[in-house]
């Protein structure tokens, strides 16, 4: 990944980030365009949503813990086509939405049927929303030459989402995984180093062992996320206070339950397994997961070989910043 430093030129139309807002980036003929369910009238007015584009439907999470729920379409009239989504009652789920246009209007139906396709595979394929496409949608046909277009004119919508506040294209950081560790760099075990197309990449690495219950996972903190690596374990049954207290928490547990990522362990009934890598937002929501109970993961995450806990770790590297 590229370190060099991109200028995202973000405009608030009614001077309010919960109301319209458009986005650029320097040199890119894509435009963004943010807003609320209720301003549906209004964007239809707008020449951007009368051009050919790509939309996301935008549901709304009561937590950080949770998935969204997206819809990705595509249409030759996106404005219009939103409208007749808001429409349907079995809809109903999304809040915003979000288009992507070309200022050149040189974005034609069969790019903007690629990157339905594309876009909905890598959204598919990274586990952080819930994707109410039915059907994967084909890519169609494209000259090698528009292919490569569009996958910049992806990259770009990669990178001005999140900047928009959504970050369900990001990809699994699975790049972290204990395979593509190369070597320890720090002198107190702490630190790894990754392979990857960015190999300056560095990761802490973390762990979780509750003796109690068996638990013993193995997790990398890298660009504010905490992956917890494939065969991690975790407790099989959640306790009532995680159910009560931390509905979030709760949610996401029984959806990673759901959707496979974690599995019973095949010798104990007591303990669950991580089929695959997965991120979380927080150390806390990767702990509570794990442990089926309320915990604040900045003391139950363990660093490297120094034994401190994260929140130990944390301070000290802020501490040393200062001197």
């Amino acid at each position: 990944m590229s370190t060099v430093g991109r200028t995202v030129r973000m405009f608030l139309v009614d001077g309010s980030p919960s109301g319209i807002v458009t986005a650029e980036i320097m040199n890119w003929t894509g435009h963004a365009l943010l807003a609320p369910r209720s301003e549906i009238g209004r964007i239809r007015k707008r020449p951007e949503s009368q051009k050919t584009g790509i939309y996301f439907l935008l549901g709304d999470v009561a937590t950080s813990s949770e998935k969204r729920a997206v819809y990705i379409g595509e249409s030759d009239d996106v404005g219009r086509r939103i409208e007749q989504h808001a429409s349907a009652k079995e809809e109903d789920f999304f809040e915003r939405f979000c288009i992507f246009t070309s200022k050149d209007a040189n974005l034609t139906k069969a790019h903007a049927r690629y990157l339905e396709s594309r876009l909905s595979s890598i959204s598919r394929e990274s586990g952080r929303a819930f994707l109410l496409n039915g059907n994967a949608p084909p890519s169609g046909n494209l000259p090698e030459s528009d292919i490569a277009d569009m996958e910049f004119f992806i990259s770009q919508i990669e990178l001005v989402l999140p900047v928009l506040g959504y970050d369900f294209l990001k990809g699994r950081p699975s790049h972290v995984s204990a395979k593509s560790i190369v070597e320890d760099f720090s002198a107190d075990g702490s630190g790894v180093k990754v392979s990857g197309d960015d190999t300056s990449n560095e990761v802490t690495r973390l762990r979780l062992v509750d003796p109690k219950t068996g638990v013993d996972a193995t997790a990398f903190l890298s660009g504010g996320e905490y992956l917890v690596l494939r065969d991690s374990s975790a407790r099989a049954k959640a306790v009532d206070s995680l159910a009560k207290h931390l509905i979030g928490y709760n949610a996401l547990r029984n959806s990673l339950i759901g959707d496979g990522s974690l599995v019973p362990h095949p010798n104990r009934s007591d303990i669950l397994v991580f089929s695959r890598d997965v991120a979380f937002r927080s150390p806390s929501a990767a702990s509570a997961v794990i442990l089926g109970r309320s915990d604040n993961g900045r003391y139950s995450w363990k660093v490297g070989n120094t034994g401190e806990t994260l929140a130990q770790y944390q301070s000290r590297k802020i501490a040393e910043a200062a001197e």
